[in-house]
């Protein structure tokens, strides 16, 4: 069952603006939810944290991301958005959605989406 749907990836020039959604299942969204982020990840690299809301809509941004990056969920929280502004080449990666459930008051368990690719070209 897929349980993370992500769209709105891309190809865009630099300067450019793309938002990234990213749809929760209903099995999924009704369990508890710690933290819903994005990452990005590049050929030969680790993936990356992008920007990551947690429960409480508390953000955090990677250094790269802030001040560009906006992430943010709709109300009832089944989908999270990643706004991208001032968009530069080494953007490009595949992006990732990803959600963390809390299974126990020690236990989280990541789930993850199939990546959409942003491209920006200069």
């Amino acid at each position: 069952q897929v349980q993370l749907v992500e769209s709105g990836g891309g190809l865009l020039q630099a300067g450019g603006s793309l938002t990234l959604s990213c749809v929760v299942s209903a099995t999924l969204a009704s369990r508890s939810i710690d933290t819903m982020a994005w990452y990005r990840q590049t050929l030969g690299k680790q993936r990356a944290l992008v920007a990551q809301i947690s429960s409480d809509s508390s953000t955090m941004y990677a250094d790269s991301a802030k001040g560009r990056f906006t992430i943010s969920t709709n109300n009832a929280k089944n989908t999270v958005f990643l706004q991208m502004n001032s968009l530069k080449p080494e953007d490009t990666a595949v992006y990732y959605c990803n959600v963390n459930v809390k299974t126990s008051a020690y236990q989280r368990v990541a789930i993850w989406g199939q990546g959409t690719q942003v491209t920006v070209s200069s």
